[in-house]
């Protein structure tokens, strides 16, 4: 036991990490487009996915009027006679359906997070995105009565983005941890490998699902998991966390 490293506190990414987001977002996309429909949209769902799509890509998953955008793209006959604002009130309103029946954690996650909880471990988030989106999702994911209040760091309340090394440091040492004593599970290896290797931390890239865990980092995690059990081997194995 006295050879193995030590791992004091735990950080993971939320999206595509925590919950499976990009399936998520799929889902809900299509229902806010087929509650468009419902309403008077004329379009076929195979042409307002892929307009949908560019939208986002053009304006960032984070701009609050994608529909409206959307609207604005079509041909003015599309939408039937039928009141923009009603249209766009369909969506939305189905989106946020989706969001109260269908935003669920990964079993294997909210398990792991539950056990690693009860030994004591410290366990936070590290995220990037608008600060209030993000904490509702670890309200509606039940995620946060397994995590420390102080260890849960939004980039945008810090003015850090995620690409930043000084954001891990600073999770580090808000709980009074050298990086090197942290561990950080994230999807990306543009923002979450990279970076908090050169903070110092131990990386671990969560390789399940999503568009990004396949893409090349200029640095390499120390681990790659493929679920939460990879972790809880790996921190046994390597660590003594049992």
């Amino acid at each position: 036991m006295g050879g193995l490293k030590r791992v004091r506190a735990i950080f993971f990414d939320i999206d595509d990490t925590l919950y499976s987001t990009t399936e998520f977002v799929r889902k809900a996309r299509a229902n806010a487009l087929r509650a468009m429909m419902a309403s008077g949209l004329r379009a076929d769902m195979e042409t307002l996915a892929a307009e949908l799509e560019e939208v986002v890509r053009e304006f960032t998953s984070n701009d609050e009027h994608h529909l409206d955008r959307l609207l604005l793209r079509l041909p003015a006959e599309a939408r039937g006679g039928a009141n923009p604002a009603v249209l766009v009130a369909a969506g939305m309103v189905a989106y946020h359906d989706t969001v109260r029946q269908d935003l669920r954690p990964y079993e294997d996650a909210l398990e792991v997070l539950r056990i690693l909880s009860a030994r004591g471990m410290c366990l936070g988030v590290i995220s990037s995105g608008i600060a209030v989106k993000q904490a509702e999702k670890l309200v509606r994911l039940g995620v946060l009565p397994y995590l420390s209040p102080e260890a849960v760091l939004i980039g945008e309340q810090i003015g850090m983005s995620k690409t930043n090394p000084r954001l891990y440091i600073k999770a580090a040492e808000s709980l009074g941890f050298k990086p090197a004593e942290c561990m950080h599970v994230g999807d990306r290896p543009d923002t979450d490998i990279d970076p908090a290797n050169e903070a110092g931390m131990i990386t671990v890239l969560h390789a399940r699902g999503g568009p990004y865990h396949s893409r090349q980092g200029r640095t390499s995690p120390a681990y790659t998991i493929h679920n939460f059990w990879d972790l809880l081997d790996i921190l046994k194995r390597d660590f003594g966390i049992s």
